[in-house]
C-alpha cells in the first residue's frame, strides 16, 4: 500500500502496570522483548507498520520522558516524528494532538491510531484489513475499527456490537438497521465495515458468553482509522473544548515551536478517553471484522496463555533454573541469578533488579493496587 496521503500514529505513552515488576514507569511494557524474541513489543509494532508505509509516515506518540527509549528502539525513525506529551491526559486529547500535528503536514492526510504493545500473529491477514481500513476512511466521512473476532467470552475486553443485516450508507451515515437482499452480496465481502451499533464495556462472564453465542460482537483493540477532515469534525461535534484548548495558536503546528507550545497547553487538555469523548458519541463509525491472531497481552496470565509451555504448563523465560514439582506457572527472571523452585502451581514469579513478584495468577488484577500502595 503506497500513499502519500497514509500515516500510522502508535501510541506508546501508557506504563504497562500490570506488567510490573519488569513494566515500570522507567521502562514500560512497549519497550520490553516481553515475548523473549529479542526485539521490544514497539519495534515489533513498528516493522509492521513499514509494511504498509513509509518510515517518515510513521509517527509515534509518548510521553516526553521516553524519547530517548523511542530513539535507543527505533533509530531510523526522524527524530521529529516522536510526538512528546507532557502529562498523561489519556487517549482524546493525545489523538486530538497527533491529528492538528499531522494537520500542518498534510491536510489531506489519513491515519491509524494504533497501539504500541499488542501482538499479531497473522499479519498478512492484519496488513489486508488496515489497507481496507484505510481505503475506506479514504473514500467516507467514516470512523473505521479493526474488530477482533472473539474465540472466548472474554471479560477483560470491551466489546464492538454489530447489526449483521445492516447495510453500509456509503456517504458515511447509518441507513436503516434491516438490510434489503441485495445488501447481502456486499456484507459477505469479508473486508466490508460494518456499521457499529455500539460500544460495550468489559461485561460480566455470563454477558460475555452471550455476546460470543450472538455472532455480532467484536473485542475493541483500539485500532483506529479516520481522515483528518472526519476525527477532526467529529472533536468539533463531541469534545471542542479539548480542540480549543490545543488550537489556541495553532499555527505552531509543525514548527519549532511545537513542543513548547504543546508542553503549556496540553496539561491544560481535559483527561478523558477518545473512546468516551469520541467513540461512543459517533454515529459514523464502522468496524471490519478480523481473525488476525490478535492479543493485547495485557497481564502475566494472558502472556502465559500466549506462549508455548513445557509439558508441566510452565513457561521459563530464565537463563539459568532449577525448577521441579511446579506447573501452570510464569518465571521471567532476566539476570544471572540462579532460579530455584519447588512445589507452585498457578503461580506468577518474576525476578526484577528492583523487585521480585510471587503471586497466585487467580490475584493478578490485584497487582496493579499493590503497585499503588507501594508507591
Amino acid at each position: 500500500m503506497t500513499n502519500n496521503n497514509y500515516y500510522i500514529a502508535i501510541m506508546a505513552g501508557g506504563i504497562g502496570s500490570r506488567f510490573w515488576p519488569a513494566s515500570t514507569v522507567d521502562h514500560p511494557k512497549q519497550f520490553l522483548d516481553i515475548l523473549g524474541v529479542g526485539k521490544s513489543l514497539i519495534r515489533l509494532t513498528f516493522e509492521r507498520c513499514i509494511e504498509l508505509v513509509s518510515v517518515e509516515q510513521i509517527l509515534i506518540v509518548t510521553n516526553i520522558r521516553y524519547k530517548s527509549l523511542v530513539k535507543k528502539h527505533l533509530p531510523e525513525l526522524p527524530e521529529q516524528n516522536i510526538l512528546c506529551e507532557p502529562s498523561m491526559n489519556n487517549t482524546a486529547p493525545c489523538v486530538a494532538y497527533t491529528a492538528l500535528h499531522i494537520k500542518a503536514i498534510n491536510p489531506d492526510a489519513v491515519f491509524a491510531v494504533l497501539p504500541s504493545d499488542h501482538v499479531i500473529l497473522k499479519e498478512t491477514e492484519y496488513l489486508k484489513k488496515l489497507s481496507a481500513a484505510f481505503e475506506f476512511a479514504a473514500a467516507h466521512e467514516a470512523i473505521v475499527t479493526l474488530g477482533i473476532q472473539p474465540t472466548r467470552p472474554d471479560t477483560g475486553y470491551g466489546y464492538i456490537e454489530t447489526n449483521k443485516s445492516s447495510k453500509l450508507d456509503l456517504d458515511g451515515k447509518h441507513l436503516e438497521r434491516s438490510a434489503p437482499p441485495q445488501a447481502a452480496s456486499q456484507l459477505s465481502d469479508q473486508n466490508t465495515p460494518l456499521p457499529v451499533q455500539s460500544f460495550r464495556e468489559k461485561p460480566d462472564r455470563k454477558t460475555a458468553q452471550q455476546y460470543l453465542a450472538a455472532g455480532n460482537y467484536y473485542w475493541n483493540a483500539g485500532m483506529f482509522v479516520w481522515s483528518l477532515k472526519t476525527i477532526l469534525n467529529a472533536y468539533e461535534k463531541y469534545a471542542a473544548d479539548i480542540l480549543k484548548t490545543l488550537c489556541e495558536e495553532e499555527q505552531k503546528f509543525g514548527t519549532a515551536d511545537e513542543q513548547d507550545y504543546i508542553d503549556e497547553v496540553y496539561p491544560k487538555t481535559s483527561k478523558i478517553s477518545v473512546d468516551y469523548a469520541i467513540l461512543e458519541k459517533a454515529t459514523n463509525t464502522y468496524v471490519i471484522p478480523s481473525d488476525i491472531g490478535w492479543s493485547d497481552l495485557g497481564t502475566w496470565n494472558s502472556l502465559h496463555a500466549y506462549l508455548e509451555k513445557d509439558e508441566n504448563g510452565n513457561v521459563i523465560q530464565a537463563r539459568k533454573y532449577h525448577v521441579t514439582e511446579t506447573k501452570n506457572t510464569f518465571i521471567r527472571a532476566q539476570n544471572e541469578r540462579v532460579v530455584v523452585l519447588k512445589g507452585l502451581d498457578d503461580f506468577i514469579v518474576v525476578d526484577e533488579p528492583g523487585a521480585l513478584l510471587i503471586y497466585p495468577k487467580k490475584g493478578e488484577q490485584e497487582i496493579k493496587a499493590v503497585v499503588k500502595k507501594l508507591k
